[in-house]
């Protein structure tokens, strides 16, 4: 199946670049309107994860927010590590769920760390990046 949106791609079922990746990973549309709304840039660095930390976290009492923008947080929380930490890729598991793979080999389920910080705000974003970025 081609999609007229993605571009030229690749015959091979599932291949996509990996600008190709990190660009439809990097929307964070919701996310990024919430921030926008509260006066936060997400301009891809770990000080704008920071900032998100000390959001008011109104989306907590929207239950049917609460999951996308969970998601959105940990797709930025990604982005982040993918742009700023050597090595670090986009890497999309079988079953379609979004990982990021540390120089290590270290598997980063980025997609349920925003889930949890949606949800208690904690551990902050701020600090999963600093754990990942001393590794």
């Amino acid at each position: 199946m081609k999609i007229p949106f993605l571009g030229n791609r690749p015959d091979k079922r599932g291949a996509l670049d990996p600008e190709g990746i990190a660009g439809l990973l990097s929307e964070c549309e919701l996310l990024r309107s919430h921030a926008a709304g509260a006066g936060v840039e997400l301009d891809d660095t770990a000080a704008s994860l920071e900032a998100l930390d000390q959001l008011l976290p109104r989306w907590r009492d929207d239950e049917e927010i609460l999951p996308w923008l969970g998601n959105d947080a940990g797709l930025y929380l990604g982005t982040v590590i993918v742009r700023t930490v050597r090595g670090a890729a986009w890497e999309i598991r079988l079953d379609g769920q979004p990982v990021v793979r540390l120089a290590s080999g270290r598997e980063f389920d980025v997609v349920a760390s925003g889930q949890e910080w949606a949800a208690s705000g904690a551990p902050e974003l701020s600090q999963l990046y600093g754990e990942v970025a001393e590794v």
